[in-house]
């Protein structure tokens, strides 16, 4: 379920929270300048996002000093995170498409999926690669079948 901070935000926010939680797993902390290089954005409008996350709680900020996630903003940049990974991960290992093409569409997919069809997604690529009927020898052959056009 998705919490209620999560719903107030924007996509362009969740990016941010997600950018934020990243740089902190890489270097423990996040610098506004690594923040708009890694959204490729300027320095104001990290400023703006900043302030507008700071005042939801969502994270620890002052001025020219380190951006942390409050525990709050943790838990939702950590669904966020992981909505992406199985978004990324469906389009590149399921359906082909290269990494960059895999990141980019599951980037903009993340903030339109609802709680209930991204489990019921996550559920389904579980069965898909657990079930004996489907497995392995089901997905190579969807891999033949979309790069011949027969299913053989």
């Amino acid at each position: 379920m998705q919490d209620k901070g999560a719903e107030e935000l924007s996509s362009n926010l969740e990016d941010y929270l997600e950018a934020i939680y990243v740089l902190e797993g890489t270097s423990r902390v996040a610098r506004a300048k690594d923040i708009a290089d890694r959204l490729e954005v300027s320095r104001a409008s990290v400023t703006g996002a900043l302030k507008a996350l700071a005042e939801k709680g969502l994270i620890n900020y002052e001025p020219y000093s380190y951006v942390t996630l409050t525990e709050a903003g943790k838990t939702i940049a950590q669904e966020i995170d992981r909505r992406h990974h199985i978004l990324r991960d469906f389009f590149q290992q399921f359906l082909q498409l290269d990494p960059q093409a895999a990141d980019a569409n599951a980037c903009r997919m993340e903030h339109g999926i609802d709680a209930e069809a991204m489990e019921r997604l996550v559920r389904f690529l579980e069965f898909l690669r657990e079930s004996p009927q489907t497995g392995q020898d089901w997905l190579d052959a969807f891999n033949r079948y979309y790069q011949d056009g027969q299913d053989t």
